[in-house]
């Protein structure tokens, strides 16, 4: 069914709510790989490089936001991998999610209300109409 499924993990409640989804669906596929794809935003990353002592404790520090994912993910027995990206969180997600052969999507709602979306965008809506697989976005 669902052989490489990409979870974008940001952090926060909603991604890992969007991560116990990725679980469920992928103990039904079988051999599947759950990407879970964190992307360092360019806002941010100048501050955290300016904050961190090194190269080796900026990455801990990013592995430490996706950590509680991993480790539902892990708990579970579900192969993962875990990828960092650097750049705009839409437009990296939407790139590597097209050129890397991805069957499915998930990504977590951080529930705009309509107006706020129409005028502010959000990253599940962008990614959710640019990619060219599936999606699902986790409320």
């Amino acid at each position: 069914m669902y052989q490489h499924i990409v979870l974008a993990a940001d952090g926060s409640e909603n991604a890992l709510r969007a991560a116990q989804e990725a679980v469920k669906i992928a103990q039904f596929s079988v051999n599947s790989v759950v990407d879970i794809v964190y992307v360092a935003s360019f806002d941010n990353a100048r501050a955290d490089r300016l904050h961190s002592a090194s190269p080796d404790s900026l990455l801990l520090e990013r592995r430490r936001k996706v950590a509680a994912v991993e480790q539902l993910i892990k708990e579970q027995g579900i192969s993962y991998k875990v990828t960092i990206l650097k750049g705009e969180p839409a437009p990296e997600i939407i790139q590597y999610v097209n050129a890397n052969n991805v069957d499915l999507v998930i990504i977590g709602s951080r529930g705009l209300n309509g107006l706020q979306e129409m005028v502010l965008g959000s990253v599940s809506h962008k990614v959710m109409k640019r990619v060219n697989c599936p999606a699902l976005i986790v409320k």
